[in-house]
This record gives structure tokens, C-alpha cells and sequence, in this order.
């Protein structure tokens, strides 16, 4: 769909949504009883806040087996879509290094942002909240994260001392892929401390879908690399879409009246497949540990003083589709910041604080037992940071800076391939030069929500983020079976400095409300993977793709307007979003979302809960040179319903949640093309299942 016509249609959607919220705040029945119907409420309460908050009900019934498909339909957000196993969310266009993955405040610790079939090494079943984070929120956590970052909470670390021993069961079952899931977590007091126990098993088959494996039908002939169609006769059900994981978490917090200190543990294991024409699959495991030291009112001008850490140690082995193991990943992540959070100064509350982050990235061909795909490379990061947050009057300020020093070490001992042996046609490309990088690196934002009137506000941000590049973008040479490429890194590469301006509107008193915004993300040296029309003989014709540099944009609008949202009764909501990205000297960027629309339904009372959505996604035909196209449109059409009661000190659950009703095929434009042209996402679907709290 044209630009223009997308953004009028979208404009008047705003209009519309400005003009009947003003009427019907006139007019509306405050004596209606609340019922919070999504377990959690939006607030303006501060423009430093979550985006976005997913908890309780809302987040059960949007729960799925990755982060990336629990957020694909939230507003702004779209995901990468590998079967059942990887999902990453991609926020407003942008995603890998661009949004990073927290685990209560600290980095996740995986290889996740490196390629989209990397998993994701964060169990959700027991997540009690998923935060989505931009602005000067995000300068808190890391520089270069442009798109946002996003925050999963599972309180494996106590923070109050329960009364008794409480907790939760959970189990469902999935009709699509024959999923069965079943998590349990329970929180006790044992003296002066608070324990705490998790564990989940999920495990599905490979999922039906509906008509064919590849898009077109099975004669379609895709040619992702020069001189090599591919033709997948698939139907029924997706090979190596399968997903099985099982984690482990324990916590323990010794709880004081000023404050507490708590540790906590993870195991988690991950055996999911790749569906690419090929196909093949990965086996993943992590043990995490984490530190969480917390003193309230420690000195004067001081509300609070938190000092956290964490050590993650991360591997996964890929292997090709007759279980032959081709190349192990391992990644050592370990995290420490201190965070001073001020009492009010002239007006402004905020947190000061620094950061120190050490990683270790190796990767191993284990048919040579050298190197694959990226040297051994160890990352060093120190950082300071100012958050602060105001009120003057009608006005709510934010404003945060962030200074980063980020160093890339790769092993000099690194032998890389000769270019003759890779049999590059038309041209041949040498490997990267193995050189230490350093970068210092400055992001700041400045931000501000002006009360027009009572309920109505006006914001306006601006926010510089300021990127390194990975090691991979930096000294990879060699192919990747998941994107059907041979990556090439450049040494060379400078910082990427993102420049985004967003203008926001929202109304938050009535029945009807509201908020909306328009945003454009400038790039100064976006770093991207760029097809060169080169392919490697020797790699299964894979097409060679450099890590280049250019200028380039984002350009977005999305908003939403509710009717009794959140509260007992009948609720309902429209949204859409959309966002493109072009290089400054033209033609578009890769893997964008397409634009999307859609409405919800709401109904709770007494115990029920039930709800419907339809999304209707365009399709995308604004794609970078190189991607075979166009993405298909798709409507996409969510359901869900629940009944809570509670008998004697247990509230239970029953619940049914249906997915893609019409059984439409559906591939995500921000899937890569090794995916995406063989691999749609499931078909219709009906999870059961059954809850208990108590």
C-alpha cells in the first residue's frame, strides 16, 4: 500500500480519535464500577514509564513459547518469525543489536541478536511481566539500543516477605502443534528469608499450516542465491518447526526493613528446529546467576541505592537436517551497575549510575575446530548514566545521558580462509583485517509532556543513541546455513548514531481514550548487511553479504483509540502502526513490518473474561533490492475466554485461547528470506488449559 495513502487513512484515524475522546469526556458515565479486565493499568504517571506493560491476564493470553511472537501484535512491535523455537521482537523496524533482550534489568547474555535463528535464552513460562522500553527509560540499560529494549520480570529475587507459601500452577495444551506445557513457581518465608522456586516444560511438534510450505505454491522456483532454485513440496505440517525447552530457577532474598539482598539461579535447555529449505535444528542451554543488593534511604538526598549483577554462560550447537553437529556457539556474559536514585532537586527525581559489562564470544566449527563464522572475540563495556524526571507545572520533563566506552578484542591468532578457496563469482572478497576496535560512545535524550488541558496531553523527544558494531558486523567471514548467506565483516566500520524525533498525543480521562504519535528515526552510518551480487561455489551458492555502512531513516506513525478499556463490563480498541525505512540515497531498508490495522473486543464479569482481535497486516511491497517479494497480505483473527473462581485459598483458571481463525498464511516481512519464503507461521489453532494461584 502507498505511503501517503496509509498515513492520510492513518491521519484521519487520529483526528477521529481526538475529536470523539473530547465528546465523549464530556459525557461519560463515571459511576460505572472498575474492573481491571488486563491485570495491569497504563498510566501517565511518568513519561520515564514502560511503553508498554504486559502482566496478568493480558499477558497469559498473549503467552506464547518466544518473546517474539508474545509481542508480534502489540503496538509498534512486529517480530522474526523460525518456526516455533526463535522470535525476536523488532520495534518499530529496527532489531538484532538495535533491541536489547533484559532479564530483570540485565542483559539476557545470549547470542540472540547476532541472527535471528538464535533463540532468545529466556524462559517465559513463569515471566510475571514484559516491559517495552524507548527513550531516555532505555539510556538506563545500554547505549545503541535505537529501537528500544525490552524488559522480561520474573521476581525469581523476592522483594517482600510473603505470608504463607503462595504460588501458581499452570498446564494447557495446543492443538496446532500438539504443545504441552506445564510451569509451576512457589514463593515461601523461611525466617528472616524468602525463597523461591520455578520450573516449565514446553514441548510441540512441528505445527500445521495452511497450504504450502513455500510461498506460491511448490513450483514457485525461489532462487535466494545465484544459480540455485529451490523448490519445498511441503503441506501439512512444517518440518523442523518443532520446539521443546525446560528451565529451572531458584531464589533466595534475605529481607530487611530497609531494604534486602537476594541471589537467584537459572538452568535453561532448548532443542528447537530451523525450518530453512534445508532444514536443521539447534540445542541450546544456559546457566545464569544473578545478585541483587537493594538499601532504602541510605543517606541523605537518597531514596534508594541497588547495586546488580549477573553471570550468564550460554551455549548451542547447530545441526544440519540429518543430525550431523556443524558449529557450537558459546558466549560468557558477565554484568555489574550500581544505581543512586535521588530524592526531588528543583523539581526532578532521577537515578545516577554505572555500568560494566565483559562478553566472551567463540564459535567453533566442529569439523575443523577452528574458527566459524566470527573469531573468538571478547567485548569490554563501561558506562555511566543520568536519568531524570520532573513536573513544573503543566509540564512533565524527562531528560537522560549516557556515556558508553565499548572495546572489540578479536584473537590475532585467527586464521581465516584464503578468498581463493571460498570461489567467489563475479568477485572475489578478502576476510576482515583482525584489529582492535575501540569506541566512546554518547546518547541523550531530552523529552516532554505538556497537560493542554485536563486528560490531554502533548509530547514531544528527541533522542541521539549512539551504536558500536558487533563483533560479527566487525570480523565475520564465513557462511551461515540459517540465512543461506557467507557473511563478510568490515573492521572498518564506525559508530551508528541514531537521531529520533517523536511527537505524541494522548488522552487519558473517560470512557474513551486515546493516544497517538509520529516519529522519525535519522541514521548516521547505519550499519546493515548489504548483497553484494557475489556468491560463494564453494557454500552452496550462498549469496555474499558485507557489512556496509550508509545513511538511512524511519519514518512511523501508530496509535490507538479504547472505549471502556480495562474496566467491567464491554471494552474495545482500534490501532494500527506503520514504519519505513529507506537508505538516504535511496531504496528501502531490509526486513521492514508491514503497516497494519486492527480492533478488539473486550467483555468481563463476574469471573469472565473474553476478548477478540482482528489485525488486518498490508502487504509489503517496500523491500530492499535484494529481497524477493512481495510479503502477503494476511488477516489475522485472535480470540480468548476465561473463567476465575475462587474456592477456598485457590483462584483457578480455565481458559481457552484460539489463534489465527482463518487459518490464513501468514509470513512476517521481517523474517529473513531463507525463512520466510518456505516457512509460514502456524495455522488455526486452540490452546485449553487450566490455572491455579493460590
Amino acid at each position: 500500500m502507498n505511503f501517503r495513502l496509509y498515513l492520510f487513512s492513518f491521519s484521519l484515524f487520529l483526528v477521529f480519535a481526538f475529536v470523539t475522546g473530547h465528546a465523549w469526556s464530556q459525557t461519560s458515565a463515571e459511576s460505572l464500577p472498575a474492573l481491571n479486565v488486563s491485570g495491569v493499568r497504563e498510566t501517565d504517571a511518568g513519561i520515564l514509564s514502560p511503553t508498554k506493560v504486559l502482566s496478568g491476564d493480558e499477558l497469559q493470553n498473549k503467552l506464547s513459547g518466544t518473546l517474539g511472537a508474545t509481542l508480534a501484535n502489540e503496538l509498534g512491535v512486529s517480530a522474526t518469525g523460525y518456526g516455533s523455537g526463535s522470535s525476536r521482537p523488532v520495534i518499530r523496524g529496527l532489531d538484532g543489536a538495535r533491541v536489547q533482550i533484559l532479564q530483570n534489568g540485565l542483559s539476557v547474555g545470549d547470542v540472540s541478536s547476532i541472527s535471528p535463528d538464535h533463540a532468545v535464552a529466556n524462559p517465559l513460562q513463569n515471566a510475571h511481566q514484559i516491559e517495552i522500553l524507548r527513550g531516555a527509560a532505555a539510556l538506563l540499560y545500554g547505549s545503541g539500543s535505537s529501537g528500544g529494549l525490552v524488559n522480561v520480570v520474573n521476581d525469581r529475587i523476592v522483594t517482600s516477605m510473603p505470608d504463607a507459601v503462595s504460588g501458581a500452577l499452570n498446564t494447557s495444551y495446543e492443538t496446532v502443534n500438539q504443545g504441552k506445557t506445564a510451569n509451576v513457581e512457589l514463593d515461601a518465608p523461611a525466617g528472616p528469608l524468602a525463597l523461591h522456586f520455578d520450573s516449565a516444560i514446553s514441548n510441540s511438534n512441528n505445527y500445521r499450516i495452511p497450504g504450502f510450505a513455500e510461498q506460491g505454491g511448490p513450483n514457485a522456483n525461489w532462487a535466494i542465491n545465484p544459480g540455485n532454485p529451490v523448490n519445498v513440496p511441503y503441506s501439512g505440517k512444517l518440518p523442523f518447526s518443532y520446539s521443546n525447552q525446560n528451565s529451572l530457577g531458584l531464589g533466595a532474598s534475605y529481607l530487611r526493613t530497609d531494604g534486602y539482598t537476594g541471589i537467584s539461579m537459572e538452568r535453561m535447555n532448548h532443542n528447537y528446529g530451523i525450518p530453512t529449505s534445508e532444514g536443521g535444528y539447534i540445542q541450546q542451554s544456559q546457566n545464569r546467576y544473578d545478585l541483587a543488593h537493594v538499601v532504602n534511604d541510605p543517606f541523605d538526598g537518597f531514596s534508594s541505592v541497588k547495586i546488580s549483577a549477573a553471570n550468564s554462560n550460554y551455549q548451542h550447537t547447530e545441526f544440519s537436517n540429518n543430525g550431523v553437529a556443524s558449529t557450537q556457539w558459546n558466549n560468557t556474559a558477565t554484568e555489574a551497575r550500581i544505581e543512586l536514585a535521588h530524592k526531588a532537586l528543583l523539581g526532578s527525581k532521577g537515578i545516577i549510575g554505572a555500568q560494566v559489562t565483559g562478553t566472551t564470544l567463540n564459535a567453533i566449527d566442529l569439523t575443523s575446530n577452528s574458527y566459524a563464522i566470527v573469531p573468538q572475540t571478547k567485548s569490554n563495556s563501561t558506562a555511566l548514566f543520568l536519568i531524570e524526571e520532573g513536573r513544573y507545572g503543566p509540564l512533565k520533563s524527562s531528560l537522560g545521558a549516557r556515556y558508553n566506552y565499548v572495546s572489540q578484542n578479536p584473537n590475532s591468532g585467527t586464521q581465516f580462509p584464503s578468498a581463493s578457496s571460498e570461489q567467489f563469482v563475479p568477485t572475489s572478497y578478502s576476510p576482515p583485517t583482525v584489529q582492535n576496535r575501540q569506541f566512546n560512545l554518547m546518547s541523550y535524550s531530552a523529552g516532554g509532556l505538556l497537560d493542554l488541558v485536563r486528560g490531554y496531553g502533548l509530547g514531544l523527544a528527541y533522542t541521539v543513541s549512539q551504536r558500536a558494531p558487533s563483533a560479527q558486523e566487525l570480523y565475520s567471514y564465513g557462511p551461515h546455513d540459517a540465512t543461506a548467506t557467507f557473511d563478510v565483516g568490515n573492521s572498518n566500520l564506525g559508530t551508528e548514531t541514531s537521531h529520533n524525533v517523536e511527537l505524541s498525543f494522548q488522552k487519558t480521562l473517560g470512557l474513551v481514550k486515546s493516544k497517538a504519535s509520529v516519529y522519525r528515526n535519522q541514521f548516521n552510518n547505519y550499519i546493515y548487511g548489504f548483497y553484494t551480487g557475489a556468491y560463494s561455489q564453494a557454500n552452496s551458492n550462498f549469496s555474499v553479504v558485507q557489512s556496509s555502512q550508509a545513511n538511512a531513516s524511519i519514518r512511523g506513525a501508530e496509535g490507538e483509540l479504547t472505549y471502556n478499556w480495562n474496566e467491567t463490563g464491554i471494552g474495545g480498541r482500534i490501532f494500527g502502526d506503520i514504519s519505513q525505512g529507506s537508505f538516504n540515497a535511496g531504496g528501502n531498508l531490509p526486513l521492514q513490518p508491514a503497516p497494519r490495522l486492527g480492533t478488539e473486543l473486550a467483555y468481563q464479569r463476574n469471573g469472565w473474561l473474553t476478548s477478540a482481535t482482528y489485525i488486518y497486516s498490508y502487504q509489503q511491497n517496500r523491500l530492499a533490492n535484494w529481497e524477493i517479494g512481495p510479503t502477503p497480505s494476511y488477516n489475522l483473527v485472535n480470540a480468548n475466554l476465561s473463567y476465575t473462581e475462587r474456592i477456598g485459598k485457590v483462584n483457578w483458571t480455565g481458559y481457552l485461547v484460539l489463534k489465527n481463525l482463518l487459518n490464513e498464511e501468514i509470513r512476517y516481512a521481517t523474517t529473513p528470506m531463507a525463512v520466510r519464503l518456505y516457512a509460514p507461521q502456524p495455522g488455526r489453532s486452540l490452546m485449553v488449559g487450566i490455572r491455579a494461584a493460590f
